[in-house]
């Protein structure tokens, strides 16, 4: 097994609300773990505000305190806790050994700035390198992601490109210093499917060249088919399955995976109505699947029927994540017998080889 880049545990992160300082604080995250190793690509998969853009923003400091805070826990970059890095440290490792692709480029660039300026910036900031020396860096850059007359288009402004083409953008400005992990949060929203198929064949062959780790955060299902190696499903801050690409989507464990894949829509079978999640984890036959069910390893959820609900060890921490099989984890309830079982944290250094 290698080294991995990128290592979180146990990483909680909360907010305060400014406007009502006395009420409690929102758990944004709560516990996360996760791996991302060299050429390796794990997708974060979950709806919105399930935590996943906190936990990746934390790992470059990223979430804004305050009203963010960090409660506990390490991201690990190579060995080191960036959540420890000083100003100094961070800044040195923004851009340049982690870079990030924003979800929407056209609130992500600076309008009144040219393209070229904003690529070089990073550029000129993280590496020892003249001004003419970045000029060229950038023209190559934005060449590798396949941007025509890259020497003219330096020149021009966000407004002057296209959708596709301020993606392609952010994604030059990312790798323009050629990062050992890139953080991609939806980078492909809002694009037509030809244009978002066309920049995730760019970041997988951008991603052999260089052996690149890359966490990408997304809700499309289809997506995750075609680009991950590991699968992290994550709900209300917590993880609730982990596992290699294959074995989570052959063999769902948890019952709110299981509602994300029954909620899609199929060519080949009509229905009058679609499948819901809600239905799903609302049902008691979902829990009662995992190995052990008689031994009190239930799948968590927030709210799930009472009837299989075990005892906790901990009222005040119900929640632990199990490794059901061997690499295959669900997020279950921290009943006496999970509590006295503990098992190793998500750790795959898995990649697929049907690319």
């Amino acid at each position: 097994m290698g080294v991995p880049l990128l290592e979180v545990r146990d990483l909680a992160v909360s907010f305060s609300n400014p406007s009502a300082p006395d009420s409690p604080r929102v758990q944004a995250v709560a516990g996360v773990n996760m791996t991302v190793y060299p050429s390796q690509t794990l997708a974060v998969v979950g709806e919105s505000g399930c935590g996943k853009s906190v936990t990746a923003m934390s790992t470059m400091q990223l979430v804004p305190q305050p009203p963010g805070r960090f409660d506990r826990g390490q991201a690990l970059f190579m060995g080191r806790d960036v959540l420890r890095f000083d100003e100094r440290e961070i800044r040195a490792l923004r851009g340049n050994d982690i870079a990030m692709i924003f979800q929407e480029p056209m609130t992500s660039l600076n309008p009144v700035y040219t393209i070229g300026d904003q690529i070089m910036e990073a550029i000129l900031l993280h590496q020892d390198v003249t001004q003419d020396e970045a000029v060229d860096i950038a023209v190559t850059s934005m060449r590798d992601v396949g941007i025509p007359q890259p020497e003219q288009r330096m020149k021009a402004y966000p407004h002057q490109f296209s959708g596709g083409m301020r993606q392609r953008v952010m994604i030059a400005m990312a790798l323009a210093c050629q990062p050992k992990l890139l953080l991609a949060d939806e980078p492909t929203t809002a694009l037509d499917v030809t244009i978002q198929a066309q920049i995730l064949e760019l970041l997988r062959e951008l991603q052999r060249t260089r052996r690149m780790g890359i966490m990408l955060i997304t809700h499309n299902l289809g997506v995750v088919a075609e680009n991950a190696d590991v699968v992290c499903v994550m709900y209300a801050g917590r993880v609730v399955e982990y596992a290699n690409i294959f074995e989570l989507f052959d063999n769902p464990l948890h019952p709110y995976t299981r509602g994300l894949f029954k909620s899609i829509p199929k060519l080949r079978e009509s229905m009058e109505r679609l499948v819901t999640v809600e239905q799903i984890v609302d049902n008691p036959a979902e829990y009662v699947k995992l190995d052990g069910f008689e031994k009190g390893i239930v799948p968590w959820w927030p709210d799930p029927p009472e009837s299989v609900k075990p005892a906790l060890a901990d009222n005040d921490d119900e929640y632990m994540l199990h490794e059901i099989s061997e690499n295959h984890w669900v997020g279950v309830f921290k009943s006496d017998h999970v509590a006295t079982h503990p098992s190793r944290v998500p750790d795959l250094d898995y990649r697929r080889t049907d690319f």
